[in-house]
């Protein structure tokens, strides 16, 4: 079956720090999935799956990573077991991510139908601070953004600005 990883998310939107776990995992296990997840609990999302797709889609083909993008719903620990995943993929950016993340590993290990294990990855330096809440914030701001999402992303927010500046 091999060594198949997902690492999952609401990517709302990809940002650099993403990029470098997706980086990171891809060279470790002999299959990535990236797994877009549509999460209740966060405030609405500012891009549809489509259009994550769309640009995680591109900076895969431009940064020469291979993995797959599935969109899901529902728990996540059925996703896995649907798609046969061995291994589940949790960055780390700080002590409070540590916490969470604990929990989230412990509550989903109680309700898997299947063994896998979790795998946590230390965010790199440049990116500990790095969250795609912090990145929208920064936008509707008018800041740069270059410095933490790629140029497809920093394009595709500013269109989003513009819509929501817009609609106010």
């Amino acid at each position: 079956m091999g060594k198949i990883a997902l690492y999952p998310g609401s990517f709302d939107p990809i940002t650099k720090g993403h990029i470098d776990i997706i980086k990171r995992s891809s060279n470790l296990f002999d299959k990535l999935i990236i797994g877009i997840f549509k999460n209740s609990t966060k405030s609405k999302a500012w891009f549809s799956d489509e259009e994550k797709v769309e640009m995680i889609q591109e900076i895969l083909k431009k940064e020469g990573i291979e993995a797959e993008i599935k969109i899901f719903n529902g728990l996540l620990v059925d996703f896995m077991y649907k798609e046969n995943v061995n291994i589940l993929i949790r960055g780390l950016r700080a002590l409070s991510d540590y916490e969470y993340e604990l929990q989230f590993a412990l509550t989903n290990s109680a309700l898997a139908k299947n063994d896998f294990e979790t795998v946590f990855l230390t965010a790199s330096r440049e990116y500990l601070y790095l969250s795609s809440s912090l990145v929208k914030e920064i936008a509707l701001n008018e800041g740069q953004l270059g410095i933490f999402v790629p140029k497809i992303v920093e394009e595709e927010l500013r269109k989003k600005v513009k819509e929501i500046k817009h609609n106010r």
